[in-house]
């Protein structure tokens, strides 16, 4: 019986250890590039999912288990055209994973390359931003070479948002946050087969971190 006591003990001290253990720790990239939206055609499912181009061989991992890190060296100002009224106040700080490659600044970027031509119709995703949560407002934006931005994304005037991306694309985008601190970003992205069938991968959730 005593022996019995023991065991029940033993088991019920390490359930206890088990549920309060993390699963695994999360991968954070904090510099270098990623597909942070990698969409793939499996020829039966549409995927969504993080492509880790700072690792060699690249790997696909679960975009909830990535933590994006925006370092301190992301840190700038709002510009004073009117045409950026989008990320705040002129001259308020704002920080900017940018659409250009930049050195100790992580770079992430959309993939559609592994969907190919005549797969789905039209030769297109969409790409939602279903919903975005943190201490200020997330928008993702592209720059002509004059300066001009183009708005993809702004949880600033509402969300979802949605943007179509042709397949076989890559492509990037300043992904800016008002204010330091945790956000998390959910993305789905859905399509429709060339025989006229929906598909989804479902709502996938992104973290990222701002550094001050």
């Amino acid at each position: 019986m005593k022996g019995r006591v023991l065991i029940g003990a033993a088991a019920a001290t390490l359930m206890t250890l088990l549920s309060v253990a993390p699963a695994h720790a999360a991968t954070t990239i904090s510099q270098g590039h990623v597909d942070a939206l990698d969409v793939d055609w499996t020829g039966t499912a549409l995927t969504l999912d993080l492509r880790d181009g700072t690792v060699t061989p690249a790997v696909d991992r679960n975009p909830a288990d990535v933590v994006l890190n925006a370092v301190s060296a992301s840190k700038t100002t709002v510009p004073s055209s009117s045409a950026y009224s989008f990320l705040g106040t002129p001259g308020s700080p704002v920080w900017i994973l940018p659409q250009s490659q930049a050195g100790a600044i992580v770079w992430p970027g959309f993939s559609t390359e592994g969907v190919p031509s005549g797969a789905l119709q039209n030769n297109s995703v969409n790409v939602r931003l279903v919903s975005a949560t943190g201490p200020a407002q997330v928008s993702l934006y592209t720059t002509s070479s004059l300066g001009t931005p183009t708005v993809w994304y702004d949880s600033g005037n509402g969300l979802p948002d949605n943007r179509s991306f042709p397949v076989n694309t890559h492509a990037h985008a300043n992904w800016a946050f008002e204010a330091a601190g945790t956000y998390t970003l959910v993305f789905e992205a859905t399509a429709t087969t060339a025989a006229g069938t929906a598909v989804s991968t479902g709502q996938k959730t992104y973290t990222f971190t701002v550094q001050p």
